[in-house]
This record gives structure tokens, sequence and C-alpha cells, in this order.
């Protein structure tokens, strides 16, 4: 076997070393920057490539805190400045007393002496050593509320587990324990807790039911792709829509899309907007032949009265749109071109739905049933929007008073 000279291996050690060294090391004006450039939205990669590091190294500087920016330390106004320790550290050079130290000061003879004696005595205090052993000393976290509450955490845990957005838990709580402080928590706390493993209080673990499954939180500035969208001839415009719809105040208009995944499967889509209600409907390919036949037959399951129009993108699924009508007499809106927020309750529905359809899976393989179980887990969640009902309860209360 061939081996490097003693010499030639010395020197790539040193040399990895050294840029271990490099990679690692940022000075603290560095630090802010790329603080700066995280909470602007920049990834990791650009970041990176700023400072002429690796995406690992910037990610090595956010990982610890979660992606949340840590606040400032600050000293008290009343701690010892360095100024006053190495005014201490001079006056017992000179064989003063400590109360004339304390004089000189203007603090209190008993400040000066326990300062004096915590830090080795008369004979080896040292300004520097005792001023960063006291900035040290003062760095004392407080544990946060589900580290102190176990019984609590341990109810966060089991809603996790249930795909519950921290919001959802917040809000619930909230409504299930009204004037119980000691019960609640906030969903900031909660993605905290989550997000900064220092914290004691959840398991990393419980990251894979979030959402978005990231390790760290992503800047709200960080930036979103669309996507195309398609022509439809004879289209009826969102904007004539009737105004009973946009305000949400009457129940039976619906949002609908598909979700794409591998081997050419799709998954139908449908939101109620005044409950926010789900339905979800398997499709045997992304044509329209195939796209309406679906639709209709998820249509006559609803009373007339629940299902009054429906509001789809431009994607060109819909062309046979007029043929849904006939068989259904539900009328069908399209949205603008590039206007995916004019069905807002449609496309959050599909990002949530993205936890259990991941993109790049082939979703011809889930059934009809397994697609009912998925709906109803989402419509039993409850909602802010909805003062944290469920869906289910404002739909069925919809339900009722049709009946």
């Amino acid at each position: 076997l061939l081996t490097r000279p003693p010499a030639i291996s010395t020197a790539l050690t040193c040399r990895r070393q050294r840029q271990m060294c490099i990679r690692d090391s940022y000075t603290a004006k560095q630090k802010a920057e790329i603080w700066d450039r995280w909470q602007r939205g920049e990834s990791l990669n650009a970041i990176g490539r700023a400072f002429d590091r690796p995406s690992s190294s910037i990610f090595g500087q956010l990982a610890p805190s979660g992606g949340i920016r840590p606040t400032p330390r600050q000293r008290s106004r009343l701690a010892l400045t360095l100024s006053e320790r190495e005014e201490i550290s001079r006056g017992i050079a000179s064989h003063r007393s400590l109360r004339s130290i304390a004089a000189q000061l203007k603090r209190s003879p008993s400040t000066i002496s326990r300062e004096v004696s915590r830090n080795g005595g008369l004979n080896h205090y040292r300004a520097n050593k005792a001023d960063q052993v006291a900035w040290d000393r003062a760095c004392r976290p407080k544990r946060c509320k589900l580290a102190c509450n176990r019984a609590l955490s341990r109810t966060v845990a089991a809603k996790l587990r249930l795909n519950w957005s921290p919001e959802q838990i917040a809000g619930w709580l909230k409504r299930t324990c009204p004037g119980d402080e000691c019960n609640q928590v906030s969903h900031e706390t909660i993605y905290k807790s989550l997000f900064i493993q220092a914290r004691g209080a959840l398991k990393k673990e419980l990251l894979q039911y979030l959402r978005t499954q990231r390790t760290i939180r992503r800047s709200k500035h960080a930036s979103l792709k669309s996507h195309g969208l398609g022509q439809i001839a004879n289209a009826a415009s969102i904007r004539e829509r009737p105004a009973s719809v946009e305000d949400r105040a009457v129940p039976g208009h619906w949002e609908g899309d598909l979700i794409a995944g591998s081997n050419n499967s799709y998954i139908a889509t449908l939101v109620e907007r005044h409950t926010r209600y789900v339905m979800l409907a398997k499709v045997k390919n992304k044509d329209t032949e195939s796209v309406v036949s679906a639709l209709i037959k998820q249509a006559k399951k609803l009373p007339a009265e629940l299902y009054k129009s429906l509001t789809w993108d431009r994607g060109k699924e819909m062309a046979d749109h007029q043929r849904f009508t006939l068989a259904t007499d539900i009328k069908v809106y399209f949205c603008d071109p590039s206007s995916p927020w004019q069905r807002g309750s449609n496309e959050n529905t599909n990002r949530l739905l993205r936890q259990y359809f991941p993109k790049g899976t082939d979703l011809s393989v889930h059934s009809q049933a397994k697609l009912n179980a998925v709906a109803r887990q989402l419509n039993e969640r409850p909602r802010e929007t909805l003062e944290f009902e469920t869906p289910a309860e404002r739909f069925n209360a919809c339900v009722a008073s049709t009946g």
C-alpha cells in the first residue's frame, strides 16, 4: 500500500485544522450579519456564498437557537462594570481599604467586600477575570413553561402527534381551560421548545409532526415558488361571483384544486369557504374527463343547499367545466391568472395536505377510504379562524340547519 510521507501527512492535517477554524470562527459583526441575512429570508447557500463558507457552517451558527435570533444580553445597571473592577484592583494594589474604594466608587462597602471575596480575595483579585466570571455567572436562563409543567408538556406532545399545529394547540387549551393560565401555553413557546432543544421541554422527534418538518425556523420573508396556470375557454371570472360568496357569510361555496404526485398521480381537494370543511377525491388522471367525473361524483354526496358554487384555478383539468355544471347545477368560477390567493382557503389546505402526501410520492396508492380518513382528521382540528372550533362542528351545524 502507498503511504504519504510523514511531512505531507502533517501538512494536510494542519491544513484541515486551519480550514475548520476558518469555517467555524466568526466575529461578532459577522454573526450579526448572518442573522440579519437569515431574517431577510436569504437561504443558507446564499449566506454561505457571501462569507465564502459552506452552508453547513452557517447552519451551525443558526441551529443551536433553532433559527430564532437570540436576544442580546445586557448587564444590569446595578452590576459592577469592568472599569469599576479595575479601580478595585488598583485600590487593592495600592493597599487602600475596601471602605475607601467603595466611597470612591459610590458603592456600598459590602458590595466591594463580596466582590473581592468571591474572586480570589485580596491576594488574587484580577479585574478582567472577575468581570468574565460575573458575566458567566449571570447566565441563568429561566426554564420555559413546558419544562416546568410536565403534564402540560405531555398534553402538547400528544396533540402534536395528532398533527395539530402549535396555533391550534394553544387555541384549544385557551378554549378548554379558560382562566387557568397554568394549563395554557402560547404557540410561540411551543415552537421555541421544539426548535431550541436546550430547553429540554419537547423531544426533537416531535418536529416531524410540524407542517414543514423543518429543524430550524425560516424567516417569514423567505420566498415561495408559485405554479404556472393554464388557460380555460368560456370561463366565468371570479369577479362575477356574488358578494355573499366573497364575504363567506353563506355556506355552500367551495374552492378546489389538484395536488400532484409522482407517476402522473393526483388528488382533487375541495374546501368549503364558510366552514373550511375539506373533502378529497381520488382521480385517475389529470385529464378533464377524469377530474370532472370525480368532482361530479363527490358533489352528489352533499345536499344541494351546501354545494352552490365552485371556484377553481386556470388549470386545464377543468376545461370541461360546463359538463360539471350541467350534471350538478353548480356554477364554476375561475381565478385570475397567477392569483392563487383568490383561493386562499384551498391553497392553505393543500399545504396542510403535503404533511400526509409529500411532494414526489405516488398518490395513486392511496384509496378513497384513506383520503376520507385524512380529510376527517383535518376537519376535526380546531381552527383559529373559526375561533378554535373545528370545521366538522361548523359544517354539521350547517347540515342541521338545512335539514
